[in-house]
C-alpha cells in the first residue's frame, strides 16, 4: 500500500506493490511471504484484480455487489464479487470492446459494442444474442423509460434498437459526426468535431436546442491550434450537466443557460476521459491520461488530485464511498481509497480501521524513498547519463531517485565520506564547547573586510541605542543564520578586482557614508537635543554634493578600467609581435640551413610537409617568394607600388601580415601631375652656368653674380 497526500488530504494506493505470477504455487508464494517484506505489507483488497495486458473500461453494477472490467489481449469482460472479493468469472469475446453497459442490477443482462460493428447480448449463463449495426459505433446509452438503445458512429445518423420489440427503429438524423452518447431526461447526442451538444426528446424523436461548448472553453488570450470538440458528457440532476473537451476543459452547464456556470482546465492539454460528480461533497471527479482531479463545483477550488504511474483509460467511483477504481494502460487495476470522500465499502470495512491506526503511527510518505538531486548532483556522481531513463523522474529544476541507488552511488563515489562527516562532527561539538568561554571577536575566514565593516556599524548602531534609551540595535546578518553560509564557503568571497565591485564600490561606500553621518546626527539630537544652526548647509544640498561626488568616482574608476583595459591589450600585442620575431628567425636559420643541404638533394624527388597551423601554399607561391627576398629592398618596394596597393605576407605559424597603401584620390593625383609639368617647365628654362670659368674675375665674381642675378628677377 502507498500513502501520499495532495492538499492534506490522505490517499491510498491499495493496488500498490509487487504482484505474484499465476503460475507459482500455494508453497512457493508462502516462501515469498515470508522473506519479502513488500509482499507482507501489500493488500490484496479483491484476488486477481487485473488483466493480462490493458484494461480499457470499468463499471460497477447498480446493486454494488459486482465489479466488471473489460480488457484485451485477448478480448475478454472480467467479473469481480465484492462479497467473495474474488474473480467471478472471466468471458473471452471475438473482438475488441469499445464500449459495455450494465442493464439489470447485477451482471445478468450486459451489453457489448464490439469494434467490428457488432453489438453483444450476454445472459446470467454467457452469451445470448448477437447483432450488427450499419456503421461503426463508438458509444451507446441506454434510455429506460422506452427501452431504446442509441447507438453513435462514424456517420450523423443516431441508431435505435428497441430491446422490447426486437428491431431497429427510425433513425435520429443530427447535423455533425456524433462521437459520444449520455442519457438523462434527455438524449443528448455530442457532435464531436463542431463541439456542440444536440438535446433530442425521445418521445417525439425531435431536436430540441443545440449547445456550442466549443467558443466556451477557450480563455482569453490562448492560442488555437484546432476546433475543441466533445469527449466526455456526464448529467447530474435535471438540470446540472458537465461537458468535457478534446483540450482538457470541463464546462458545468446549468441547462436553462447557454453559458458556463464554471469552466475548470486541466492544464495538460489532454481530452477528458471521464466525468462523474460526488453529491455529498459538491465535488466533480473529472479524468484524463494523466490526471484524476476532485474539485468544487460552485468554485472550482481543487480539492486533490491522484497521479498514477500510468495512462488512465476509465475511471468509476463505488457509489456511497470514497473508493474508486481505475482502468489503465498497465495489466494491473488500481484502487484507490480516500478516507475524506467517504466511508469504506461495507464488503471492505477493514479499511476504516487500518487508516485510523496509520494516521495515528505516522508512516512514509511516497517522496520519502526517493532523494532529490539536481543536474549537477549528478555530474558530480556520474550519472548524468541516467537522465531520460525510468531510473530518474523529472521534478521542476531536477529529478527524483531512488534513496537506494543514491547512497551506493554516493559510497562508490567518495568512500572517505563517513570519515570526513566523523570530523565534521566533533569539529562542531569542539566549536560548540568554544561558545560557552568568553567570547572574543573574531574575523571569519571568507569576506573579512565586509565582516569588519558590519560589526563597525553594529557598534555605532548599539552606540545610538544606548544613548537613546529606547528600543533596540538593528540585528546584524552576522548573527543571522541564513547569512551564514557567506562567510564560511569559499565560492562566496567578494572578488575586489572584479568589474562589477569596482563599479558598485562608489555607491555602496556613499551610502555606508550617508548612514554614519545620519547616526551622529541621531547622537548629537538625543544627547544635545538642540535645533539644527542657521548656516549648517541643510540635508538636500548634502545629499546633491554626495551624489556628485559618487558619481565621480564612478567616472574615474570607468577612466581606470578602460585604461587598464587598453594596456592590457598593448601588452598582449607587443608579446604576440615578440613571438612572431622569434618564430621569424627560426625560420630564416631552418632555411639557410635547408639551402646547404640543397645541392645534395637535387637529384631526389622534394617532398613538402604541411605543419599544424600552417595554411597550404602552392608551390609556385613559394618560387615567387623565394626569387622576390634575392631583389634590393628598393626593387621591392617599386614592385609592390606598380603591382597594387597591398603586399600580403605569410608568418612562421601560418598567419597573415598585410601591408597596404591608401588609393590617392584624383585631385592628389592632378596636383602630383602638375607639380612635375612646372618642375619640367623650369628645368628647360634654366640657363646652365658652365661657360664661366673658375678663375676669371675672381675678386668681383661675387657683385657680377649678385647683379646678373637682380637683371633676371
Amino acid at each position: 500500500m502507498q500513502i501520499s497526500s495532495v492538499n492534506d488530504v490522505k490517499i491510498y494506493n491499495l493496488s500498490y506493490g509487487k504482484s505474484l505470477p499465476e503460475w507459482l504455487s500455494d508453497r512457493k508464494k508462502r516462501q515469498l511471504q515470508k522473506k519479502d517484506v513488500d509482499i507482507q505489507r501489500r493488500i490484496e483488497l479483491i484476488q486477481d484484480f487485473e488483466m493480462p495486458t490493458v484494461c480499457t473500461s470499468i463499471k460497477v453494477s447498480r446493486d454494488g455487489q459486482f465489479v466488471l472490467a473489460a480488457g484485451t489481449y485477448k478480448p475478454r469482460i472480467r467479473c469481480y464479487d465484492t462479497h467473495q472479493l474474488s474473480l467471478k468469472f472471466e468471458r473471452c469475446l471475438d473482438s475488441d470492446v469499445v464500449a459495455f453497459d450494465i442493464l439489470s442490477d447485477d451482471y445478468s443482462k450486459l451489453v457489448f459494442l464490439h469494434c467490428d460493428r457488432y453489438v453483444e447480448f450476454h445472459s446470467q449463463h454467457g452469451h445470448y444474442y448477437k447483432t450488427r449495426i450499419p456503421k461503426f459505433g463508438r458509444d451507446f446509452s441506454y434510455h429506460y423509460p422506452s427501452c431504446d438503445l442509441f447507438f453513435v458512429g462514424t456517420s450523423s445518423e443516431v441508431f435505435r434498437l428497441n430491446l422490447e420489440q426486437g428491431r431497429f427503429l427510425n433513425s435520429l438524423q443530427t447535423d455533425a459526426l456524433s462521437v459520444c452518447l449520455m442519457i438523462g431526461h434527455v438524449c443528448s447526442v455530442l457532435c464531436g468535431h463542431q463541439g456542440r451538444v444536440e438535446c433530442w426528446d425521445p418521445r417525439v424523436r425531435s431536436r430540441v436546442a443545440t449547445l456550442d461548448c466549443a467558443l466556451s472553453s477557450l480563455a482569453e488570450g490562448t492560442e488555437v491550434q484546432s476546433l475543441p470538440s466533445i469527449s466526455a458528457l456526464k448529467f447530474n440532476d435535471s438540470l446540472t450537466m458537465a461537458v468535457g473537451t478534446s483540450t482538457g476543459q470541463v464546462l458545468l452547464y446549468d441547462l436553462r443557460s447557454s453559458q458556463p456556470l464554471l469552466v475548470k482546465d486541466h492544464l495538460y492539454n489532454l481530452p477528458i476521459k471521464s466525468i462523474s460528480f460526488h453529491n455529498q461533497l459538491d465535488l466533480v471527479v473529472s479524468a484524463d491520461s494523466k490526471i484524476i482531479k476532485m474539485w468544487n463545483k460552485d468554485n472550482g477550488k481543487v480539492f486533490s488530485s491522484i497521479q498514477p504511474q500510468s495512462n488512465i483509460n476509465d475511471v468509476c467511483m463505488y457509489p456511497n464511498s470514497g473508493m474508486l477504481f481505475t482502468a489503465n494502460e498497465d495489466p494491473k487495476m488500481n484502487t484507490f481509497y480516500i478516507p475524506a470522500l467517504g466511508p469504506a465499502p461495507r464488503w471492505c470495512s477493514f479499511l476504516d480501521n487500518l487508516t485510523e491506526e496509520l494516521e495515528e503511527s505516522p508512516e512514509s510518505t511516497v517522496y520519502d524513498d526517493y532523494k532529490f538531486v539536481t543536474r549537477k548532483d549528478l555530474e558530480n556522481l556520474g550519472l548524468s547519463h541516467l537522465v531520460g531513463s525510468s531510473l530518474l523522474r523529472a521534478y521542476m529544476h531536477g529529478f527524483f531517485m531512488d534513496i537506494r541507488l543514491y547512497h551506493k552511488v554516493k559510497t562508490m563515489a567518495n568512500p572517505f565520506a563517513y570519515e570526513e562527516y566523523r570530523k565534521e562532527k566533533i569539529r562542531q561539538k569542539i566549536e560548540e564547547s568554544r561558545t560557552q568561554r568568553v567570547q572574543v571577536k573574531k574575523l571569519p575566514k571568507v569576506n573579512k573586510e565586509l565582516a569588519l565593516k558590519l560589526m563597525e556599524e553594529g557598534d555605532d548602531e548599539a552606540e545610538l541605542a544606548s544613548r537613546k534609551k529606547k528600543g533596540k540595535a538593528l540585528p546584524s546578518i552576522l548573527g543571522d543564520d541564513r547569512f551564514k553560509v557567506m562567510f564560511e564557503n569559499p565560492e562566496y568571497q567578494v572578488d575586489e578586482q572584479s568589474e562589477e565591485f569596482r563599479l558598485l564600490n562608489p555607491i555602496v561606500s556613499k551610502v555606508g557614508q550617508k548612514r554614519k553621518k545620519k547616526l551622529r546626527l541621531l547622537a548629537q539630537q538625543a544627547a544635545e537635543d538642540e535645533e539644527e544652526p542657521e548656516g549648517r548647509p541643510s540635508s538636500e544640498e548634502e545629499s546633491s554634493d554626495d551624489d556628485k561626488s559618487w558619481v565621480e568616482e564612478v567616472r574615474k574608476q570607468r577612466q581606470l578600467l578602460r585604461q587598464e583595459d587598453r594596456d592590457r591589450r598593448r601588452q598582449e600585442r607587443k608579446e604576440a609581435d615578440r613571438h612572431t620575431v622569434l618564430l621569424e628567425s627560426e625560420q630564416n636559420g631552418e632555411e639557410k640551413t635547408s639551402n646547404l643541404a640543397q645541392g645534395k638533394r637535387q637529384s631526389q624527388p622534394q617532398f613538402y610537409q604541411i605543419k599544424a597551423g600552417e595554411e597550404f601554399r602552392s608551390f609556385n607561391d613559394i618560387a615567387r617568394k623565394q626569387k622576390l627576398q634575392k631583389t634590393s629592398l628598393a626593387d621591392r618596394l617599386k614592385l609592390e607600388e606598380c603591382s597594387g596597393t597591398s603586399n600580403m605576407a605569410d608568418t612562421a605559424v601560418g598567419s597573415k601580415q598585410l601591408t597596404f597603401t591608401l588609393k590617392k584620390s584624383e585631385q592628389q593625383t592632378k596636383q602630383q601631375q602638375a607639380e612635375r609639368e612646372h618642375h619640367q617647365e623650369r628645368k628647360k628654362l634654366r640657363r646652365s652656368a658652365g661657360h664661366l670659368s673658375s678663375g676669371r674675375g675672381r675678386g668681383r665674381g661675387g657683385g657680377r653674380g649678385r647683379g646678373r642675378g637682380r637683371g633676371r628677377y
